[in-house]
């Protein structure tokens, strides 16, 4: 291995010419915009930014490779692999040439205490973003705006024949007054020539470096502020040993099935859905210990797998990773696919055992801790049940003594289900299963239009905190909560239920019946939500007990309501 020095503009000339490429297992862009900025100011300041590790390629290239991202077309043959330093090669080039199409990065000089108040150059990412077709905030294109706020674009300072771009610029930003224009480019001159003579020094294996050694080492160097992931080993073990590449198979598989990413991230996906079907549990232990040749053989499987739990997760309504209680059952779903009859009966029979099991996942302490090793014992019970033509299962979570379901009372301390509380989505996730109508518009709930709905309180939090005098806990309980349009919820706001109950049934084409039955879509009892009045009670103290006991009944009716609906679900029946 030799260690080398090569400054910035011999790495671009590289890069561009496409002698310098990215072996196909590379991982994609990981960086975030702060990381970019460091590395910005770091270089412009002169302090060393670490070492690059290149793999020398001969006659033929070992591993498939790719350009750097943002150079669209090269020309020349490839004659180094970038094993370790993608990172900081992309965010220069980009950088430096304006590519991020939501952010611009600009220069300019800092007070710094710590070193005698000196004046150093820092770099700030102006976040951008389009609206009809014009680039925002329009000042960072208009040089005059950009001086005046003492910032110098970083594009200007890229290695490259830009006199002519960086002259223009100045005069614009001089407003053609050409002393203060060749004053503003003395400005900018020893910026850029940081960027000309900065050194990024490399290491160069020689392309005698067997494969199976040039991945070892690539695993072992990788030094990015953003470390390897399992998934980031796996796709570079993967392609040498099967020459296939796992990011291609995992682009189509999301083409395949684009709503995969609603609930998780389809590489920890894979790996977990790949080591359960070696009856591994899915940790990262097991992600190392695939075995490559069979996920590649069984990759056909596994997307069919994915394909099959993201429609058994619609059909129970549950359409995204805010709204699923535990992502535990996604890989076990994966995993069960091949085992799941194709015989109309048995498949009911299967698909009745399987929402048993999810729905007493989401409503039992099964999946609070020892999530690995649980989920693996609950697909081995499945999978035995159901090739058993229907065997009894025997796993602790079809336990009802060891796990029960939740009692009314737990159901009505269950927390807001913003959150990732697991019984509080639970009871959420129910309200979705029986369709949630919108209380004023009808419209049914769907993942095309999750983002226009908000999470409302049926007692609103105004009413219970200021006139019933209640805590903002008491107030946010899952139980209090319904997904509406953000429409319907502003409409209702503070009003009391009974205002606003009245306003859409008097909006409601079939009156009080169509009203109810909205809001039986969402398992909530009308009777008991049609209160108020509270406004009419002149004593504060009175006022404040109606509203506790009103809340307190409702909470109570549809604890009860919801108590038997979750029984049902959680026997692996229909929706009541």
């Amino acid at each position: 291995m030799q260690a080398l020095n090569r400054d910035i503009p011999t790495w671009f000339q590289h890069a561009r010419s496409g002698q310098l490429r990215l072996p196909r297992f590379q991982r994609f862009e990981a960086w975030g915009h702060g990381e970019v900025a460091n590395l910005l100011e770091t270089i412009l300041r002169g302090l060393p930014a670490g070492a690059v590790l290149t793999l020398n390629v001969g006659d033929t290239e070992q591993f498939e490779s790719r350009p750097i991202s943002g150079i669209e077309h090269v020309d020349e043959r490839c004659t180094e692999h970038l094993l370790d330093g993608q990172q900081r090669i992309t965010a220069l080039w980009k950088s430096l040439h304006d590519l991020y199409d939501d952010r611009t990065y600009l220069v300019y000089f800092d007070t710094d205490d710590e070193h005698d108040g000196q004046e150093v150059p820092r770099v700030d990412g102006i976040a951008r973003w389009r609206t009809n077709g014009r680039r925002y905030p329009v000042w960072v294109d208009d040089p005059q705006s950009v001086y005046d706020r003492k910032y110098y674009p970083l594009r200007l300072l890229r290695p490259g024949e830009t006199t002519p771009e960086i002259q223009h610029w100045c005069d614009a930003a001089a407003r053609y007054y050409i002393a203060k224009s060749r004053k503003i480019e003395n400005e900018i001159r020893p910026l850029r020539e940081r960027i000309l003579t900065f050194n990024l020094p490399y290491l160069a294996l020689p392309a005698t470096t067997p494969p199976d050694i040039a991945l070892d080492v690539f695993i072992k160097m990788n030094t990015s502020a953003i470390k390897l992931t399992a998934f980031d080993i796996i796709v570079a073990r993967f392609e040498d040993r099967t020459g296939q590449s796992l990011h291609q198979l995992v682009q189509d598989l999301i083409t395949q099935v684009p709503s995969v990413n609603a609930y998780h991230t389809p590489q920890n996906l894979i790996l977990s859905a790949a080591a359960m079907r070696e009856d591994r549990t899915p940790t990262q232990a097991s992600f190392h210990r695939l075995d490559l040749v069979r996920l590649a053989d069984d990759w056909l499987h596994i997307v069919d797998g994915i394909k099959w739990a993201v429609q058994f997760l619609e059909t129970e309504m549950i359409f995204d990773a805010a709204r699923l209680p535990t992502a535990a059952v996604l890989p076990v779903l994966v995993a069960l696919h091949r085992s799941v009859p194709r015989a109309l009966d048995d498949r009911g029979r299967a698909h009745a055992l399987i929402r048993s099991y999810i729905w007493r996942a989401f409503f039992t302490h099964r999946y609070d801790n020892s999530v690995s090793t649980r989920s693996l014992q609950d697909l081995r019970t499945l999978v035995h049940s159901i090739s058993s033509n229907g065997a009894p299962p025997n796993s602790s979570i079809f336990d009802i003594n060891e796990y029960p379901l939740p009692s009314e009372d737990e159901l009505i301390r269950a927390n807001w289900p913003k959150g990732k509380d697991t019984l509080a989505r639970a009871i959420l996730a129910v309200s979705l299963k029986g369709g949630a109508r919108d209380f004023a518009d009808n419209e049914k709930v769907s993942r095309s239009h999750l983002d226009r709905r908000e999470y409302h309180h049926l007692f609103p939090d105004h009413l219970l905190t200021s006139d019933g005098r209640l805590s903002s806990t008491q107030s946010y309980r899952a139980l209090n909560c319904a997904l509406l349009t953000w429409n319907t919820n502003r409409k209702i706001s503070a009003k009391e239920p009974l205002t606003y109950l009245q306003e859409r049934t008097a909006g409601a084409t079939l009156g009080e019946e169509e009203v109810r039955s909205r809001l039986r879509s969402h398992w909530v009892p009308f009777d008991q939500l049609a209160v108020g009045g509270y406004s009419q009670i002149s004593d504060e103290t009175s006022r404040a007990s109606r509203i506790a006991d009103d809340y307190d009944a409702f909470l109570k009716q549809r604890a009860s309501m919801m108590k038997e609906v979750v029984t049902v679900l959680c026997r692996g029946e229909t929706w009541p």
